[in-house]
């Protein structure tokens, strides 16, 4: 069974799915019956509360087959009383398949009441609200002084294997190896260059490819290495609502990433999605990783073998619902002393979120904030928004919360 689904504690269903397996062990009643015990711990876990709204209305899944897929989905809000939203897709058709289910959390965490909206991709800065004239995003005209590291990144899946909650241990090294192809094409690019950094143990890779070796295998100490350099990303397998999703199953197969010649562009392999894309620099002009990502990412799907999950809706597929549309995070460290003062990221949080911005710790999501006080932020939308107002709400957010930072020094 490539997810194995044990009794956590306090859980009333026991299941283990895999290729074929039935799920006959689970039904409406069980999965409704621990959706209401989660949602009086938790009243904002979305995907218990949608669970129950949807028995309710009498549209839980009946089939066994058809529960089976959507407990899959829900697993991790099951488990991790905590979760905000509660539910990853395990497949890219699973937001149409599963849209009674999928539409609600996606409505009422996208901000879409009537759910009459359609995301639209585009890159283009044209005629975009708020973009200073002549269209570069320079931080120098807002009164930065020092070089600013900035990223973006978005999120990205094949049509051609399920999504990585869903993935066998044979998906994912299979996932690689189509990747690695790709990867050669890049690499022969002389706007690229670079290499790959596999994670995918040499007996594994013989197993499931039948090659001896698997020629990008790394050390633990370089691992390490690149996982400080903020190259890699960290084991997976620490964190309890990937593991519940089995998005971080038979870590560390199928893991690793590539990186061009000169260290700017980067794709993560295996992570939450299929693939992380990105782009990084030190400088002040957003524009220069925002045209640079737009153009690898053409580069990329024009590759043999390689087309982007879309859903007719949502734009781009992504595991999780929040990621949706543009799979789009686009982030610059700031330094705010005064907004940090008091050595958290409490008063940076409250100043950005009007903003319509979030603040991580310079690590990503749960990591401390600088000690000089720099704090990573980012535009929080990334569906029913466009790339390009994005990037352009994140310089304006920018010059926003320098006012308020400058502000609070008085």
């Amino acid at each position: 069974s490539h997810l194995n689904i044990r009794r956590p504690p306090a859980t009333t269903t026991t299941v283990t799915m895999g290729a074929g397996a039935s799920a006959g062990e689970i039904t409406a009643d069980t999965v409704a019956g621990k959706a209401e015990e989660v949602l009086k711990l938790n009243p904002d876990n979305r995907c218990v509360k949608y669970l129950l709204e949807m028995k309710n209305e009498g549209t839980l899944p009946t089939e066994a087959a058809d529960l089976a897929r959507l407990y899959a989905c829900a697993k991790t809000g099951l488990e991790n009383v905590d979760s905000g939203l509660g539910c990853y897709a395990m497949d890219p058709k699973d937001y149409d398949d599963l849209a009674l289910f999928f539409d609600k959390v996606c409505n009422d965490y996208h901000n879409n009441p009537a759910g009459d909206k359609t995301h639209v991709t585009n890159w283009s800065l044209e005629g975009v609200e708020g973009l200073p004239e002549g269209g570069v995003l320079d931080m120098r005209e807002i009164g930065m002084t020092d070089e600013l590291s900035m990223r973006v990144r978005v999120g990205r899946n094949l049509t051609t294997f399920p999504l990585p909650g869903a993935m066998t241990k044979a998906d994912r090294v299979n996932f690689e190896k189509t990747m690695q192809a790709a990867f050669d094409v890049l690499i022969k690019d002389e706007a690229y260059g670079g290499q790959v950094f596999s994670m995918t143990p040499n007996d594994v890779w013989k197993e499931v490819t039948g090659d001896e070796e698997n020629p990008n295998l790394i050390t633990t100490e370089k691992y390490d290495e690149l996982v400080a350099a903020h190259v890699m990303f960290k084991d997976m397998a620490a964190d309890p609502f990937l593991a519940s999703a089995g998005i971080a199953s038979d870590w560390p197969c199928g893991r690793g990433c590539y990186q061009s010649a000169d260290g700017g562009f980067i794709i993560w392999f295996g992570e939450e999605d299929q693939l992380r894309i990105m782009c990084m620099a030190k400088g002040f002009k957003l524009n220069d990783v925002f045209d640079r990502l737009q153009t690898a990412l053409d580069a990329v799907e024009a590759i043999d073998g390689i087309e982007f999950a879309k859903s007719g809706k949502y734009g781009f597929v992504t595991s999780c619902p929040s990621n949706l549309g543009t799979g789009m995070r686009a982030s610059v460290h700031v330094k705010v002393p005064n907004l940090t003062s008091d050595g958290t990221d409490t008063k940076a949080k409250a100043a950005a979120k009007p903003l319509g911005l979030s603040v991580r710790g310079t690590g990503g999501e749960h990591t401390p904030i600088g000690a000089d006080g720099t704090i990573d932020l980012s535009p929080s939308n990334r569906l029913f928004i466009t790339e390009a107002e994005i990037i352009t709400k994140l310089y304006n957010g920018i010059k926003l919360l320098k006012e308020k930072e400058d502000a609070a020094a008085k």
